[in-house]
């Protein structure tokens, strides 16, 4: 009999420890998109418009959930680490971006207050997806981060690197997902 209890009180403890972890993992900061998941394929529209790549520079529907006490500002990147022959690419940057804000509208104006740092064409805003023809599809790492300084002590024109380097003890949290495309 007592080996029967033991049986069900270790059974119950580790059923108990399982929605604990259940529970932590749902407070977690989360990326998220309404439209796409993780692993996804992007729709064309997402792609950029120049260069024959067939898109109309669409940027992506984000948005972020279970933000950490003390966040300021939060930052979010998309980076091909496919792109340029594996050296990467950086498709968008964009910083500052307030702690009230918990989502990014696809195709919409970047939040007020938030900063756009420097992508691949040596601008700011969002630039689409455009991998060579017959390359495998690229991997499209998006990143968000909960930051624990305001953006309007960050500079401004920042690139992904100088970002990542400005971020650096200041990240409270961060979450990622990836999508992929080729054409």
């Amino acid at each position: 009999m007592a080996m029967k209890f033991q049986k069900i009180h270790a059974f119950a403890m580790c059923a108990a420890l399982g929605l604990s972890a259940a529970a932590l993992a749902d407070e977690r900061f989360t990326l998220t998109s309404p439209t796409l998941s993780d692993n996804a394929t992007l729709d064309s529209r997402h792609a950029a418009s120049a260069q024959d790549c067939g898109g109309k520079n669409v940027s992506l529907p984000l948005a972020w959930s279970n933000v950490p006490t003390g966040t300021k500002s939060f930052a979010v990147t998309i980076y091909d680490p496919d792109g340029a022959k594996g050296l990467g690419i950086v498709h968008w940057v964009m910083y500052g971006i307030p702690a009230s804000v918990t989502m990014l509208a696809e195709g919409g104006p970047p939040p007020a207050g938030s900063i756009g740092g420097i992508n691949r064409t040596g601008k700011d805003g969002y630039y689409g997806p455009c991998p060579p023809r017959g390359d495998a599809p690229h991997h499209y790492v998006v990143q968000a981060y909960a930051l624990d300084i305001a953006g309007e002590t960050m500079p401004a024109a920042l690139t992904r690197d100088t970002l990542i380097a400005a971020m650096k003890d200041h990240v409270l949290a961060s979450s990622s997902m990836v999508v992929r495309y080729a054409r």
